[in-house]
């Protein structure tokens, strides 16, 4: 791993598993990504599918992260099983995330299909399609990692709205083809979250963070801010996912127009900042 560097260049502590999720420096293309995180001393890189098509496909991807010393935390994303023709490109996310070098294909699982309310037949849908592709997976060596999502996403993106829920799914099918994502932004609210994290254990493919930031925006999406500068209480939600027993990436994945409007250098600096203060654990 890249040593860890602070703006002046002596090693930083503290930031061995923190990791990018691209969609934090959106305005980068993946090249712009690696040279950022190994400037700034980040050794993980959490990529998503259109950036990798963008640099050449899965197998030019990989070698741009690896000659650089950098691990892919995860490729995002995977899902949208509400879709048609979902069970298709699953199949090549997973060869993808293969080729990457990564063990975890984040899943929003979709929303409602068009037209539909109903909600119990999307989650039988979910359901179904894990079980085409957890074996797939499984021979490719990736973990589908099912993410729930907050409730008000139930419609249109996730029909998955807790961790709970997520866990009812996994549990159908081996640990080594299906976990489960803990993302601060989504689960932080429910009231059974700590009993969940605990019952997840080995299950916890990727710990994603960020803050849940209010008023929330007029579009919900892009309500994501830095970590320290919302409401979640971030030391016992890690200390939580730690005694679960996941020690992997953690990740952090901002959807904030304001942040993705910052030069990524500022926001690379501002995680690792944060990351310290909040989410490493004295």
């Amino acid at each position: 791993m890249t040593e860890g560097r602070t703006e002046t260049g002596s090693a930083a502590e503290g930031i061995e598993r923190l990791s990018l999720n691209q969609m934090t420096t959106r305005g980068w293309s993946l090249a712009e990504a690696v040279h950022g995180c190994v400037e700034a001393g980040i050794g993980g890189i959490g990529v998503w599918r259109d950036k990798v098509e963008e640099a050449g496909g899965a197998v030019a991807a990989a070698k741009l992260v690896h000659d650089a010393g950098l691990t892919v935390s995860s490729l995002c994303r995977g899902g949208f099983f509400t879709s048609p023709g979902a069970i298709e490109d699953n199949r090549r996310a997973i060869e993808e995330a293969a080729a990457l070098g990564t063990d975890t294909l984040v899943l929003v699982c979709g929303g409602l299909p068009k037209g539909s309310r109903d909600l119990v037949g999307a989650r039988e849908q979910v359901r179904d399609a894990l079980g085409e592709l957890a074996p797939y997976a499984g021979e490719h060596g990736v973990r589908l990692a099912v993410e729930p999502l907050h409730p008000m996403f139930c419609a249109d993106r996730a029909v998955v709205s807790t961790l709970g829920q997520a866990l009812d799914l996994a549990e159908q099918f081996p640990p080594t083809q299906v976990g489960v994502v803990v993302d601060s932004y989504h689960v932080w609210w429910d009231p059974e979250l700590y009993r969940q994290i605990a019952r997840a254990g080995a299950r916890i493919t990727s710990y994603q963070v960020c803050d849940w930031t209010v008023p929330l925006p007029a579009d919900a999406l892009l309500g994501r801010g830095h970590v320290g500068d919302g409401v979640i209480d971030f030391p016992p939600l890690s200390r939580a996912v730690a005694d679960a027993g996941y020690t992997g990436w953690i990740e952090v994945e901002l959807f904030n127009q304001e942040v993705w409007d910052t030069p990524g250098e500022l926001t690379l600096r501002r995680m690792i900042e944060r990351h310290l203060a909040h989410v490493v654990l004295p």
